[in-house]
């Protein structure tokens, strides 16, 4: 690698012709031409969208044709949060705007796995394999409102389910085969599913992981499951008699009929995505089918530039809200690609074999793929033909400068780098790229139309050129409609509302800077946020403190210098217990097996005791800080502490480590 690039350092710049024909350069114009608004830059037309909030979500839903079979009375009934009540009145149905682009022999699904070759699924296939499961769900009883959960990877069935799904006005939940049987049950659960598809097992790094008594354990602990359709991908001999309720996915007969919509309102639940709070269990969050609609027309076209002739790809799980705005690629008619399996398996090269086999357009990954491949020492531009290439976006944590400089000297010269950030939470970014805009070294080109972004000081006062608390002061229609089993919302204040009341605080650090680009610094909160996978603590701690040996536990994310992400677990023993290698073993295979691999610890260490604030909280936050290198009177009040004698082992902890 060349001399080191500086934040801030102009890495790509676009050509005129490519500004030209971006589709948010189509939108300014249509504006001019249909509203009489004129706008000489994005960073103006930003100002408007977040403004004019209410004329702003109009014009996209002129701007995108939304088809509704009743109109809406009023955009926006109040500007509040939350509680922001969009487009009142007017019903539609999220799968129609998806199946009203084409039903043709082009492909809609390009899909790959560690086992399965390169293979097209057209329109037409996929309207067909949605038809079919839309009437063997009506056959089950399902109607809107329901439930119908997924424990299937990332493959062409779990779309097919999901839009399927929608098409009822049911709402769709998932997660991935690779979560434990905790962490699934204690999703599930709360919203007590009526169908539940899933697999047998899946492969990863080239091993076969058989997840047949996982699914049974699901059964058993979701007792509202009136069926279970079980997919073969491991086993092509499953027996679905052996469980309770099930059928196979092969026995779903051929759909009689053409798929009929449920009209539904604008506020109609979609889906429910989960986000881990640093207490209880995971937040159930509920999104609307009108708001992802929108949100996604928004983002995908204008912010993202996708186009019917692009291949968008972005590598996620179902367990990730990034596979969920993949799937939003199909709303602009682009055909969408989906890969199954371990991004470095058999090496760090696949996902660039796949790129160039797929004739992949905009490559989405996440900031810690683009890391672990230029310590590899790969040389993907070279070995591979990636002519087709236009975008590639990063997400999921801070891409720092040396990776945006990687991409420029090892990927394409020529290429459009967008680094975004966002979340679950409204299953879209809040931050992200342009095309009219150049590339500077670590730093996300713009804030997203319609997203009113701010950094805050301590006492709310925004702030330019200074790293403060990312917040959102207006509504938006992806918002969370509620937290499922949330009474007055009480959870869903608490999240996002409780520091600056009425203003969205999101728990990430952010400057804004005073060209109109952001930086992101990493979490402000204690969520752990791992290859862009978010685990509440409380998650990691149901299941170390589970284990006999372990009396109490405190567990950090720390976001260093370079990109790399360190997640250390500190743990409290029994008297006579001594942490060996064969604990620590334990401790990690028990969180592999009950919540992700992704949540394996760095390093395991014993320590005498956790520290605790008055009422017994763990003080997550403020150890989070000493390792970012605050002094301790900057950390945490030793006042506030029960036990203030437990923070110097952190102290001197940190000291090493900084």
């Amino acid at each position: 690698m060349t001399t080191p690039v500086n934040e801030g350092t102009v890495l790509w710049e676009p050509s005129e012709e490519v500004k030209r024909q971006a589709n948010i350069t189509q939108y300014m114009k249509w504006l001019e031409r249909e509203k009489g608004l004129h706008f000489d830059d994005l960073e103006k037309l930003w100002e408007w969208s977040v403004t004019s909030i209410e004329d702003f979500w109009a014009s996209l839903w002129d701007y995108f044709h939304i088809k509704a079979s009743k109109p809406y009375r009023v955009v926006l009934l109040e500007r509040k949060m939350p509680g922001a009540q969009w487009f009142a009145g007017a019903e539609l149905n999220y799968a129609e705007h998806v199946f009203r682009n084409a039903t043709s022999s082009r492909p809609a699904l390009i899909f790959q796995s560690e086992v399965q070759p390169l293979v097209e699924i057209s329109w037409n296939e996929l309207y067909q394999k949605v038809c079919t499961i839309a009437e063997a769900l009506q056959a089950m009883g399902v109607k809107h409102g329901d439930r119908v959960v997924s424990y299937m990877p990332n493959i062409p069935e779990s779309a097919f389910a999901f839009l399927a799904t929608a098409s009822l006005g049911a709402i769709w939940s998932s997660c991935s085969p690779d979560f434990g049987t905790h962490s699934v049950i204690d999703r599930f659960q709360q919203i007590e599913p009526k169908v539940l598809f899933a697999v047998d097992g899946y492969h990863y790094q080239g091993k076969a992981i058989d997840r047949r008594s996982t699914v049974a354990e699901l059964q058993q602990a979701l007792p509202t499951l009136q069926k279970t359709v079980l997919l073969p991908y491991l086993f092509p001999n499953l027996n679905a008699e052996s469980y309770k309720n099930a059928m196979l996915w092969q026995e779903m007969p051929p759909a009689r009929s053409e798929l009929t919509y449920e009209q539904v309102p604008f506020d109609h639940p979609l889906w429910v995505l989960y986000s881990s709070g640093t207490t209880g269990l995971p937040k159930a969050i509920v999104q609307g089918q009108g708001g992802i609609l929108l949100e996604h027309l928004k983002s995908l076209h204008l912010g993202m530039n996708l186009k019917q002739d692009d291949r968008f790809f972005w590598f996620t799980t179902t367990g990730w809200m990034m596979w969920n705005l993949l799937l939003g690629g199909l709303l602009i008619g682009t055909p969408v690609l989906l890969y199954d399996g371990s991004p470095s398996y058999p090496d760090i090269n696949i996902l660039w074999e796949f790129a160039e086999k797929s004739g992949m357009t905009f490559f989405g990954t996440s900031a810690g793929f683009i890391l672990a491949c230029m310590k590899a020492g790969t040389d993907p531009g070279k070995t591979y033909d990636l002519s087709r290439l236009r975008g590639l976006g990063s997400t999921g944590s801070p891409l720092p400068p040396e990776g945006f400089q990687w991409v420029y000297e090892h990927v394409k010269k020529d290429l459009w780098l967008a680094s975004y950030s966002g979340g679950t939470d409204v299953c879209s970014g809040f931050l992200g790229g342009s095309v009219l805009l150049p590339v500077h070294a670590g730093e996300l080109q713009c804030r997203s139309l319609g997203a009113k972004v701010e950094a805050f000081d301590d006492n709310g006062k925004p702030l330019i050129d200074e790293m403060g608390e990312l917040v959102i002061t207006e509504p938006m229609p992806s918002m969370p409609l509620f937290f499922w089993n949330d009474p007055q919302n009480k959870r869903y204040r608490e999240s996002y509302f409780e520091m600056y009341p009425g203003v969205w605080r999101h728990g990430d650090w952010v400057k804004i800077t005073s060209k109109g680009s952001a930086v992101i610094y990493g979490r402000s909160d204690s969520t752990i946020n791992r290859k862009g996978i978010r685990m509440g603590s409380s998650e990691i701690y149901r299941v170390v403190e589970d284990i006999p040996e372990v009396l109490d536990s405190l567990v950090i994310g720390v976001e260093r210098p370079g990109g790399e992400y360190y997640m250390p677990l500190f743990v409290v023993l029994r008297q006579g217990t001594e942490l060996d290698d064969a604990l620590k073993a334990k401790i990690r295979d028990r969180i592999r097996s009950n919540l992700t691999p992704h949540h394996v610890p760095d390093e395991v260490f014993a320590i005498p005791e956790v520290p605790r604030t008055l009422n017994g909280k763990k003080l997550e936050i403020p150890v989070k800080k000493l390792f970012m290198g605050a002094p301790l009177e900057n950390a945490i009040s030793i006042d506030s502490m029960s036990n203030p004698q437990a923070m110097q082992y952190f102290i001197e902890f940190a000291r090493k480590f900084n």
